[in-house]
C-alpha cells in the first residue's frame, strides 16, 4: 500500500518483459515517476486491467483477398500474429491495453462534465500508441477515448470489452453487412447460415452478440447461428445457455471429412458466413469445405496476416472470399457498454488477480499454465478502488 505521498509522485508498474526460458520466476513491479498530462487529456487511476492475449499493432496488408492477384503484394509482407501461437508466450506481448478504471484528474483546458469529470469510472478506447494498463496511473492525450462506465457495470468486466469483445463486435458488423447483401440477392425462403468457430473467450463474445444482433423480427427466422468448438468445457457450458445456437464440437482426434460432414449437418448444409477465430491453417481449410460458393469467412487482421497467401489459390477457385477484420471503433465500444451493463449481452466468465499476483500470473499465462476452466476465460488484474483513494 502506498502512501498518500508517494502516489502523488510515484507508482508502481507490473512487469511486462519476458520471462527468462530457463527461469521459473517473473521480475517485479518497477516504480516510476508519476505522469503528467496534456492540457487536453486525463490521467487515469487504473482499477482493472486485461491480460492481452493479442497484439496490438500490425503490418500493412490487404484487408481482403479475393484472387490470386490480389495476394501477390502480401506475400513478402511481415506476419504479426497472436502470442497464443508459440508454445510459450512472450511476457512483452502482454501490452495490457485493455484498461478500466477512475479519471484522477483533468487537464487545465477540459471543462468536466456530467461524463467526464474527476472521479467518473471510465473504460480506455485502444487507440494507436494507448501506454499499457499495468500501472497505477495512465495518461490519455484526448477525453474522446473515454467511455463512461455506469455504476452497474463492474470495472472488471468492462475491462474485456476494449480487446475480444470489441473484434467480436466488429466482426458481427461485418457479418451483417453480408447478411443484408445475401437476403436481397437470395430467393425469399433462403435461410442464411453463420458458423463461428473458435473456443476460449474471443469466440463466446461472438457468439453471444451474435445471437444479440440477430434476435430482431427482421432476422430471427432469416439467420440461422452454429458455432463450432474445440473440446472446451467452459466454452460448452457457456454456449449452452443460448438454445437458439446449434453447437458442434471439433474433436480433433476424428478424420478432417468426419469433422467437415459433421459441421454440415449441424449447420443444415453449407455455410453462407463463417467467422473464424481459429490460430491455424487447419481450422481456416476446414470452415472453407463448409462455406457455399461466393461464401466469405471473417478472420481477425493478425490472423490473415499470416495466412491469407496460403489459401488465395484455393478461394479463387470456390469463388470464395477471406476477409480480414479489424479492431472495432469507439461507437461500437459505447454501444457495448451499454448493451452489456442493461444485460442485453452476457459477458464471458472471468477469472480476478489482484495487482499483486500479477508477476506470478503472467508467468503462468507465458507457459500456459492457467487454462480457460468453465468459470475462468479472461484474466484481470485489479486493485480496490481504496488503493487509490487520496483524503
Amino acid at each position: 500500500m502506498l502512501t498518500e505521498s508517494l502516489v502523488e509522485n510515484y507508482h508502481d508498474r507490473c512487469p511486462l518483459s519476458p520471462p527468462d526460458r530457463s527461469s521459473k520466476t517473473a521480475s517485479s513491479a518497477s516504480r516510476y515517476p508519476c505522469p503528467t498530462f496534456p492540457p487536453t487529456g486525463a490521467r487515469i487511476r487504473v482499477v482493472c486491467a486485461g491480460a492481452c492475449y493479442r497484439m496490438r499493432n500490425r503490418s500493412p496488408s490487404a484487408s481482403s483477398i479475393s484472387s490470386v492477384s490480389s495476394a501477390q503484394s502480401t506475400e513478402d509482407s511481415t506476419a504479426v500474429y497472436s502470442p497464443a501461437h508459440h508454445g510459450m508466450r512472450d511476457g512483452a506481448l502482454f501490452p495490457g491495453y485493455e484498461v478500466a478504471g477512475i479519471i484522477d484528474e483533468l487537464g487545465s483546458d477540459v471543462t468536466p462534465t456530467d461524463d467526464v469529470a474527476v472521479g467518473k469510472r471510465v473504460v480506455l478506447y485502444p487507440y494507436d500508441g494507448i501506454p499499457h494498463g499495468y500501472a497505477e496511473f495512465i495518461v490519455v492525450p484526448d477525453l474522446s477515448y473515454l467511455v463512461p462506465v455506469p455504476d452497474n457495470l463492474p470495472l472488471g468486466v468492462a475491462a474485456m470489452l476494449p480487446s475480444g469483445a470489441l473484434l467480436a463486435k466488429n466482426a458481427v458488423i461485418t457479418a451483417h453487412a453480408h447478411v443484408v447483401e445475401l437476403l436481397k440477392e437470395r430467393a425469399a425462403d433462403h435461410i442464411v447460415r453463420i458458423l463461428i468457430v473458435g473456443t476460449g473467450g474471443l469466440a463466446l463474445w461472438a457468439l453471444r452478440i451474435t445471437e444479440h444482433h440477430f434476435k430482431t423480427p427482421e432476422y430471427m427466422h432469416r439467420v440461422k447461428i452454429t458455432v463450432a468448438t474445440l473440446k472446451d468445457e467452459g466454452f460448452m457450458l457457456a454456449a449452452g445457455e443460448l438454445k437458439s445456437v446449434n453447437i458442434v464440437q471439433w474433436n480433433e482426434d476424428l478424420y478432417e471429412k468426419q469433422l467437415i460432414e459433421r459441421t454440415k449437418d449441424a449447420c443444415s448444409g453449407l455455410v453462407d458466413i463463417v467467422i473464424d477465430f481459429g490460430t491455424t491453417s487447419r481450422s481456416l481449410h476446414r470452415s472453407l469445405q463448409c462455406l457455399n460458393t461466393g461464401g466469405v469467412v471473417l478472420v481477425s487482421e493478425e490472423v490473415a496476416e499470416r495466412l491469407l497467401p496460403k489459401f488465395s489459390r484455393l478461394i479463387h477457385e470456390r469463388n470464395q472470399k477471406i476477409e480480414a477484420v479489424a479492431m472495432g471503433s469507439i461507437e461500437q465500444l459505447k454501444e457495448l457498454v451499454h448493451c452489456v451493463a442493461n444485460s442485453e449481452i452476457k459477458p464471458p466468465p472471468h477469472t480476478e488477480f489482484s495487482a499483486d499476483e500479477a508477476p506470478a500470473v503472467i508467468q503462468k499465462l507465458c507457459h500456459s499454465e492457467i487454462p480457460a476452466g468453465p468459470y475462468s476465460v479472461f484474466t484481470i488484474f485489479s486493485k480496490p478502488c481504496s488503493f487509490f483513494s487520496s483524503s
